[in-house]
């Protein structure tokens, strides 16, 4: 099949205000291409492909599609050009059915009783080897289900330009794979697929080319053929960088937690983590690994005294700390801290500056009236020099900082209090790659130090590299704990769908299987 230039982007720059998005970004993409857009967050990567699919104006350049100088002024335009878009937060309707989905915003086929219109559909998924339930309501959905609806209505609408932003961020590894056959399909067929991403593994094993964007500026194209993760990875950060994990080890090995048996329930009375016993060792990071909505977030904050534990026990060393506030628990000589999946929600007050942040976790150990700032200033300057925060000052406000920064913030307050305990929800989530790392490093610092660390991540390479031993949910319930050493991304992900014997799990791991049992002792 003869390739040509199916989308060619000169000189476009889109600015917000005095932030310069995207400044005079040339690229090309030609058909049957899968084409990969990297870059840290805030590069301009969505920013670029939202003005491809008509939902941003360029402030100045121009768009081509196959050889035509366009215009759009909406969607609806770019999608009658050909160009689709799955967003990474999907555009569904919950309450519909896959079909009802797919056909929405289609002239004349809202009547989705029509026979021609399932036929075409399924003709549709055969070509590109896609798999749906058409009367499927979306609300009973997977994720991977809905991110293949996203895809065939797309296509449906006539899209053979296809942009999929951040397409692996929550999929598990088999769902990942049948992805790729997907999109490897495609490019089969002629289409051409530009992807989102920060995985730099995944863009050499998937795409043919490569444009790498660094401050709203597309530094340079690169055959995937012709480079490497090492040239990639300066090219993204403007500098040589050794992003490794290096393992921490620790002298300490006792068990400081037993979680015996515990069931926690959301507000709809739902058990959403139902009968899970665990172990948590000094100088340890335990990971945990789940399809998003297993149970992960509730887990934390209960074990921290956030959330009610239902049935079962919290131990700390023996001793009773089920249902205790944190107040209650901190009284008790233990420390405990806490990286909360929403960081300004729960974690920090964005108003508040450094100082006023520090102050939640120690005004009550002051005495008298008056709060004494003094220490915490000083404390605020020495954490913003050992942690490389950037920021105008201690008291600017957090949340006008950058997410890396907001979250060295949190864990840089939750670390001072030496904590015995560290619980981590997806600390890393929407950071750049540098942020990353260097918490990584923290985490492993900690580590050193004897302090038991629970790391809920999301991306099972970084799991396997930084956790000693990883626990895996699926739907509320623990399937079961795997070395880090020794177990694997396809093991685990078979565990995380549920599937206990596929998975041939480690024969000095032991599966939850009698009630009372705990892990790991």
């Amino acid at each position: 099949m003869e390739q040509y230039v199916s989308v060619e982007l000169s000189k476009i720059t889109k600015t917000f205000g005095s932030v310069v998005a995207n400044e005079e970004v040339d690229l090309k993409v030609q058909s049957g291409e899968i084409h990969a857009l990297l870059g840290e967050n805030g590069a301009g990567k969505s920013t670029l492909m939202n003005m491809l699919s008509g939902i941003y104006n360029p402030d100045s350049g121009s768009i081509f599609i196959r050889g035509s100088k366009v215009q759009f002024k909406s969607p609806k335009e770019s999608i009658e050009y050909g160009i689709g878009m799955v967003h990474q937060h999907f555009k569904l309707v919950e309450r519909f059915t896959a079909k009802e989905n797919i056909v929405a915003g289609n002239k004349g086929n809202f009547f989705t009783k029509n026979k021609e219109v399932d036929k075409n559909i399924l003709n549709l998924c055969e070509r590109y080897n896609l798999q749906i339930e058409l009367n499927k309501r979306v609300n009973q959905m997977s994720i991977a289900e809905k991110q293949m609806l996203e895809i065939i209505k797309v296509l449906y609408k006539g899209a053979n330009i296809l942009i999929l932003d951040e397409p692996t961020a929550v999929l598990m590894p088999q769902e990942v794979s049948r992805l790729f056959n997907i999109v490897r399909r495609m490019k089969e067929q002629g289409c051409s697929v530009i992807i989102i991403t920060h995985k730099l593994h995944e863009v050499m094993e998937l795409c043919d080319k490569v444009s790498v964007l660094r401050k709203g500026r597309n530094v340079k194209t690169l055959n995937i053929a012709d480079t490497n993760i090492n040239e990639l990875t300066e090219l993204m950060v403007g500098h040589k960088s050794d992003l490794k994990i290096n393992k921490a080890f620790s002298n300490k090995n006792d068990v400081i937690c037993h979680i015996k048996n515990i069931s926690i329930k959301n507000n709809l009375g739902i058990n959403v983590i139902d009968d899970v016993s665990f172990s948590m060792k000094e100088g340890e990071i335990l990971g945990v690994a789940g399809v998003a909505g297993s149970g992960q977030k509730e887990l934390c904050e209960a074990l921290f005294g956030l959330q009610k534990i239902e049935s079962g026990r919290l131990l700390f060393k023996g001793e009773d700390i089920t249902n205790k506030s944190p107040r209650e628990v901190y009284k008790k000589g233990i420390k405990m801290g806490l990286i909360p999946e929403d960081r300004l929600g729960m974690g920090l007050v964005g108003s508040m500056g450094i100082v006023d942040n520090l102050l939640l976790r120690k005004y009550y150990e002051q005495k008298g009236l008056i709060l004494k700032r003094d220490e915490l200033k000083n404390k605020a300057k020495n954490m913003i020099e050992q942690l490389e925060i950037k920021t105008p000052g201690i008291d600017h406000p957090v949340k006008q900082l950058s997410g890396g920064n907001i979250q060295k913030i949190l864990l840089g307050r939750e670390i001072s209090i030496s904590p015995d305990v560290l619980i981590t929800s997806y600390p890393v989530r929407g950071l750049d790659i540098g942020a990353t790392y260097q918490i990584y490093d923290l985490l492993n610092k900690e580590k050193e130090k004897g302090v038991s660390i629970l790391f809920v991540g999301e991306d099972l390479d970084v799991l396997l590299e930084l956790s000693d031993r990883i626990m895996v949910l699926c739907s509320g319930k623990l399937i079961g704990i795997v070395n880090g050493k020794d177990a694997t991304k396809e093991q685990i992900g078979l565990m995380m769908a549920g599937h206990i014997e596929e998975a041939a799990l480690d024969c000095n791991e032991k599966i939850q299987s009698q009630k009372g049992e705990d892990l790991h002792d």
